[in-house]
Order: structure tokens, then C-alpha cells, then sequence
């Protein structure tokens, strides 16, 4: 059972990160062109040690997520995450993520190779915020997004200029165990 909580929220976390709209989408929609312009012209400015630490926190389940680049190369970007949800297991995911569309390439689990999960997501709303969260407090982007898939909503709070990699400072989705909610505890950016 606890195999299968951490398997669903693990790909949960990973589709959330990597298949929902991007930085850019969300800030197109919000027309903030400050942000958009960086967000543009540096695309995944990712570099190699550029981690976050996140907690997450289902009510029964709680945790931490740790996502990183391990490295860059011609095929893309690896992307490191490890979820460590105490008595209900840890699980680790590597994604190759393409520098270019922010499409992911490459899913393993655990070492395996999956199947690339898709996602219908539409975003609803954009908005500028301002959030506090274990890390600190942040200007950032509040966006609320359509799994269109179930009609349920995403809360995102964004902020690409600080926070490396996707940006995220909190999330809070909905998944088959409760709503999960991940937020920023430590950073580093490279």
C-alpha cells in the first residue's frame, strides 16, 4: 500500500513540475513583461547544482522533495528528484528534460524507465502575489490551473528569477490521497 501512496504522489510531484504550462506560458497569460523578458531570453538557465528543497504535507503523510540538476549535456538536462515521505517510502525520479521546449524526454523511477505521464492543464487565472513560505518571503506569480482531465485545480506561486529550476515556491494539487501541498524550504542556485 505505502509503495503505491509513494508511486502516485511521486508522479504526481513530477507531472505537476514538469507538465503543466511553463514559467513562460503562465507569464505570456499574466502579461508581466519584466519577468517574461528573463524568462525568454534565459529559457532553462539551469546549471548544474542548482537545487531546491522542498516540504510536502498531505495531513497524514509528510515529508520532503528534493529537486536538483545532476547534469547538462547534448541529450538535455537531468533533473534529480528525491521524495522522502518518512514511514511511506522514498522514491527517487530523474528526468531528462529538453533545454529548449521544457519537454521531458526521459522519466526513470526508482531506475526504471516510465512512460512520460500527460497532462491537459489550462491555466485559469495569473496574478502578481506575494507569498511566505519556510524560505523566505517572495514577490512571485500566482497562477490557478484546470487539470482538464478531472476539472480539478492547481494552485501555483512562481517565482523564475529566484527560485531555480520550475520556479516554485508553493504548490498546493489535488491527488487520489487529499491535497498535497509542497513549499519551498531551502534553495540554492548556481
Amino acid at each position: 500500500m505505502f509503495k503505491a501512496i509513494i508511486a502516485a504522489l511521486g508522479l504526481a510531484f513530477s507531472v505537476n513540475a514538469v507538465a503543466a504550462p511553463s514559467v513562460t506560458d503562465v507569464l505570456v497569460q499574466a502579461q508581466m513583461p519584466g519577468i517574461l523578458e528573463q524568462a525568454q531570453t534565459t529559457g532553462l538557465d539551469w546549471k548544474v547544482g542548482d537545487r531546491a528543497d522542498y516540504s510536502v504535507d498531505m495531513g497524514f503523510i509528510k515529508g520532503s522533495m528534493i529537486m536538483s540538476v545532476k547534469s547538462i549535456g547534448a541529450d538535455g538536462i537531468w533533473l534529480n528528484q528525491d521524495v522522502d515521505l518518512g514511514f511511506a517510502g522514498k522514491q527517487k525520479m530523474e528526468m531528462l528534460i529538453d533545454p529548449n521546449t521544457g519537454e521531458t524526454k526521459k522519466l526513470l523511477v526508482n531506475g526504471k524507465e516510465q512512460q512520460v505521464p500527460k497532462q491537459d492543464v489550462e491555466v485559469i487565472e495569473v496574478k502578481e502575489d506575494r507569498i511566505t513560505v519556510p524560505a523566505g518571503t517572495f514577490d512571485c506569480i500566482h497562477a490557478r490551473l484546470k487539470n482538464k482531465e478531472d476539472n480539478s485545480e492547481i494552485n501555483a506561486w512562481i517565482n523564475p528569477q529566484q527560485i531555480p529550476m520550475s520556479g516554485l515556491l508553493k504548490q498546493v494539487a489535488p491527488s487520489q490521497f487529499g491535497n498535497v501541498t509542497v513549499a519551498l524550504k531551502s534553495f540554492q542556485k548556481k
